[in-house]
């Protein structure tokens, strides 16, 4: 018995042709669905990247206790149970984030890992010497844009893609030990991730007149972009997937040619989603998780039942994949596991609801139908703790400031009587401004009419209450949500209706710069500009009251306000931006 995963980064469901693509170049995803099973209810779980892996590894929701970090000393790792019980286990990965302090104890639980180097700013090649960068539609340009120009020459050619090498090495342990048993190799690429490299063969399976400035990266916002600009930047995308589906083929074709279908486990699944363009917004962890980021394309090969070209409706999520392998190499799985096989077999349902989220975002609950996005009761997002033993954010350590209110936690079912630091939490946005939302996906689904339903929130909130307490959700979460840690949920606690005017205003799509009246300064003006021209900063006092005086101004003060009004979501309300706009314009 031996098991293969295939694992992509940032996988849109939608745009694969399993799930009603059609436009994007992707044979050998419709091959895998005409060899396994495709799930069309698999939902993710805990988010962004490390988050969902500590899920993997886990079969477990994080989101809840913590933020983006690495495993802790109290968690199960499936690749390390299947290695205890006799099961090698080996990684092949592209994955620049798990050389980071956020994402350093994953590998390690593996018996051999490899790891290649190069993708989205991977601190990799030492260049003194600036890179050559082209025109670009980029205005967020931290250290890791600079890498990713220099790192772009040491990859020129497909071969010495990162995304290459790293099915050659997966491919390569396969062939080497095809006549040994009990195995698994997750081979996991960071693509289709942006930024959006790939080589011409596959944007020529693309065409479209495009001269405008280099676009294969767009910054976490929503879209000011014209339509031009956005239609590239969704082509550089499906170019790059039609190379995930080219690697994915290479996949196929090896199993075709070894026989390995007979006795070999094949799961091929993503961690989130996308957005390009949908609903105005690009990018993830800005907005809402709308399904164009946790709605995934999944799929499955079991060869005990040997279930081909099927199609399974169960709702099944990403703390389920842990849960599969253990079962199939007959590992008993810790009682802290919270997952459960997926339905190859039969369309058997295995939960009622599925949780999802983001630490400190919206904390979300989907019955398949349903989709109910709760945000915070009041606009300070708090209380918001991170409960955790290892204190490192993605690419660095806890500050000594963040550590100085420390506190001891008590001791959650799943810590194994361990307490936990407690240290009060930070986000990146606060979702309080988007408000509670609601979806009905039967009449709704590109969740574009949100639902003011008092009956079926009440329904959704329980839910989402009970799925909680199954987590062992701090208590910190139930207040910050307005929510009873104990109890029932009443019409009470409902938010929907009381939260629709900020959901309204938060929904309004931000309009292109185009439309903005033009002049000496103007919207696309960089906000650095604006606040040294002594009557301009008096216009956006007057209208924006608080951008003059950010301290984010200086990693943001060359950025063209239209861009930070756009990377700032519901904070720069549109009919504002139109007074700014047509004062400037009378400058």
């Amino acid at each position: 018995m031996r098991a293969i995963m295939v694992m992509f980064d940032s996988l849109n469901r939608h745009m694969l042709p399993p799930y009603g693509g059609d436009w994007t170049h992707a044979p050998n995803f419709a091959r895998l669905a005409d060899r396994a099973v495709t799930f069309d209810n698999a939902y993710a779980g805990s988010m962004p990247c490390m988050p969902a892996r500590r899920e993997i590894h886990t079969g477990r929701h994080n989101f809840l206790h913590r933020s983006w970090g690495p495993l802790e000393p109290f968690d199960d790792s499936m690749p390390e149970l299947l290695k205890q019980n006799g099961v090698y286990t080996h990684l092949v990965s592209d994955h620049p984030h798990y050389w980071e302090d956020g994402g350093a104890t994953y590998h390690g639980r593996y018996n051999t890992w490899e790891f290649f180097r190069g993708q989205e700013g991977d601190p990799w090649k030492g260049q003194v010497s600036d890179p050559e960068i082209p025109d670009d539609l980029k205005r967020m340009r931290f250290g890791s844009y600079r890498q990713d120009w220099v790192n772009r020459p040491h990859m020129a050619t497909e071969d010495r893609h990162p995304q290459t090498l790293t099915f050659d090495a997966g491919l390569e342990f396969v062939r080497t030990n095809q006549d040994a048993d009990r195995w698994f190799v997750q081979i996991e690429t960071f693509d289709p991730h942006e930024p959006f490299f790939s080589h011409q063969p596959y944007k020529d399976l693309y065409p479209h007149d495009y001269d405008g400035p280099h676009f294969d990266w767009p910054d976490y916002k929503r879209v000011v972009e014209s339509d031009g600009q956005v239609e590239h930047a969704r082509f550089e995308y499906g170019a790059l997937l039609s190379m995930c589906d080219h690697s994915l083929g290479r996949v196929l074709d090896t199993m075709d040619e070894l026989d390995l279908w007979d006795d070999t486990l094949l799961i091929v699944n993503t961690d989130h989603g996308l957005l390009l363009g949908e609903k105005g917004w690009w990018g993830k962890s800005v907005q809402p998780w709308f399904n164009e980021l946790v709605h995934l394309p999944l799929f499955a090969w079991d060869p005990r039942n040997r279930a081909a070209g099927q199609r399974r409706s169960a709702l099944v999520q990403t703390v389920d994949v842990a849960p599969t392998l253990l079962e199939f190499f007959g590992v008993d799985r810790p009682t802290d596991m919270q997952g459960a096989p997926l339905p190859v077999a039969d369309d058997t349902p295995v939960r009622e609801a599925g949780l999802f989220g983001i630490h400190g975002g919206h904390v979300n609950v989907t019955d398949g139908r349903h989709v109910y996005m709760r945000a915070p009761a009041s606009p300070d997002n708090a209380p918001l703790y991170e409960h955790t033993l290892m204190p490192t954010h993605m690419r660095g350590r806890f500050s000594p400031a963040e550590l100085v209110d420390l506190e001891l936690a008590e001791p959650f079912g799943f810590t194994k009587n361990v307490r936990t630091l407690r240290v009060p939490g930070r986000t990146l946005v606060n979702p309080y401004h988007h408000g509670t939302l609601l979806f009905d996906l039967e009449t709704d689904p590109d969740q574009s009419t949100p639902l003011i339903d008092d009956d079926a929130e009440l329904r959704m909130a329980t839910l989402l209450v009970e799925l909680m307490r199954a987590n062992d959700a701090p208590p910190s979460q139930y207040e910050r949500l307005g929510l009873p840690g104990l109890g029932p949920v009443t019409e009470q606690h409902l938010l929907v209706r009381s939260q629709r005017e900020q959901a309204e205003r938060a929904a309004q799509p931000l309009p292109r710069a185009e439309d903005y009246p033009q002049g000496r300064l103007s919207l696309r003006t960089p906000l650095k500009a604006l606040i040294s021209d002594p009557v301009a900063v008096e216009v956006l006092r007057t209208h924006l009251p608080g951008v003059a005086d950010s301290e984010l101004l200086q990693m943001i003060g060359a950025t063209p306000l239209i861009d930070v009004a756009a990377m700032a979501g519901a904070l720069f309300p549109p009919p504002s931006l139109h007074r700014v706009a047509e004062e400037l314009a009378q400058l």
